[in-house]
């Protein structure tokens, strides 16, 4: 057996994970007082019946209730007018409950509320300014099994148009203090958002497996986020409205891509998407969904010219491929066919849309590969191969 490698490995939430775990919100959020600021979405959450009785119970319990509503993804400007709305009226706790997009907001918010000036100056993308780490407690509560911001240090904002961008606000102390993981709130997604979420959690989880900053740690953490995908990726999408079970496995895997993605880092996938996300209103689980594959198989392609060298990174891959499609596998070239199968499988039997769909074109590809990374894929793929997998999927 060989020697371990050095690795550090950031803090996660205190988490609280299963069916029925909202109804626990009322206390966790008297752990910080009275008054908390709920960042959602603006209109499924706020409109169903979870919300209804989880605002009684509030009420019961005696905290008041301020409300910020985001429609969309969280831009500067949103975080930004949130922040001058709620700063003196003495938030003690910032909970967000929807999908990414409002998980993100709302820690954005969190961030900001001890701050002056605006949220641009501390973007990776600005960086004039040095966030110092304070915040107001924050409480993540996901309604979809995706981007595992609840997990995550950073809050990814966008500015989308011609020049636009997608950036985070990244501290070690935005980790969420607490993380509220009920996949009843799950039950109501829609097939093509259950469909675009899995696919976000399972990229995140295959990346972070095969990461140039993998660790043992990371590896059985996303191994485990894999195999609860395999379980529950389909049945999710097929019939998730009626199958507890399968929301489970993707809201139990879409919480460990979010620990894994911290520490492990991610791909070229994730390299593309922050600049196809600035440029075009896509949402970030269909830019993973419908490049998965063909990121997959470049990876893989360019780690095949020599397999003695990167053999280790072909038999994540291959594990990868045996697990999520279930069948045993005899050698480490069957098993990453198997992984490219599977992965072109699912992504043709949820329909999940091509680039062109939402605007972009041939055109496009040089302003977007100037901006874009391998980021810590195990290959280095040069512009023509990265080139290719935009390609693939116009």
């Amino acid at each position: 057996m060989t020697a371990l490698p050095p690795f550090a490995f950031a803090r996660i939430p205190d988490i609280h994970f299963g069916p029925g775990k909202l109804s626990a919100l009322p206390q966790l959020v008297r752990r910080y007082g009275h008054r908390a600021l709920f960042v959602t979405g603006s209109t499924s959450f706020v409109r169903s019946e979870a919300h209804a009785r989880l605002k009684e119970k509030l009420i019961d319990s005696g905290i008041e209730i301020l409300h910020a509503p985001l429609s969309g993804e969280p831009s500067p400007e949103f975080v930004d007018a949130t922040v001058a709305e709620f700063r003196g009226k003495q938030v003690d706790c910032v909970v967000g409950i929807g999908g990414g997009s409002p998980l993100d907001a709302g820690k954005a918010i969190s961030a900001m509320l001890p701050q002056e000036g605006s949220v641009v100056s501390f973007l990776e993308c600005v960086d004039t300014q040095k966030h110092d780490g304070r915040k107001i407690p924050y409480i993540a509560v996901p309604t979809s099994s995706g981007t595992g911001a609840e997990a995550t240090k950073n809050a990814v904002l966008s500015s989308v148009g011609p020049d636009g961008y997608k950036s985070s606000l990244r501290h070690d102390n935005f980790v969420p203090d607490i993380a509220v993981v009920d996949p009843e709130l799950t039950l109501s997604c829609p097939p093509d958002v259950t469909a675009a979420c899995g696919l976000d959690a399972l990229t995140q989880l295959l990346e972070a497996y095969v990461s140039s900053k993998a660790s043992p740690m990371t590896d059985a953490l996303a191994l485990s986020g894999l195999e609860h995908v395999a379980a529950g990726f389909l049945p999710a999408y097929e019939n998730g409205a009626n199958d507890l079970v399968a929301r489970s496995h993707m809201a139990y895997a879409a919480l460990l891509s979010g620990i894994v993605l911290a520490n492990a880092g991610l791909g070229v996938v994730h390299g593309f998407a922050g600049p196809i996300g600035g440029f075009f209103p896509i949402p970030h689980g269909v830019v993973c969904g419908t490049l998965i594959g063909a990121a997959s198989q470049a990876n893989i392609e360019a780690l095949r010219r020599d397999p003695a060298a990167n053999r280790i990174a072909l038999e994540k891959h291959a594990r990868a491929g045996a697990l999520l499609s279930g069948e045993a596998t005899a050698t480490i070239e069957d098993g990453c066919d198997r992984l490219l199968q599977t992965l072109d499988r699912w992504i043709a039997a949820t329909g999940i849309a091509r680039l062109s769909a939402y605007g972009v074109t041939r055109t496009d590809l040089p302003r977007i590969l100037d901006k874009s990374s391998n980021k810590n894929s195990p290959a280095t793929l040069d512009r023509q191969q990265m080139q290719a997998i935009l390609e693939a999927r116009l």
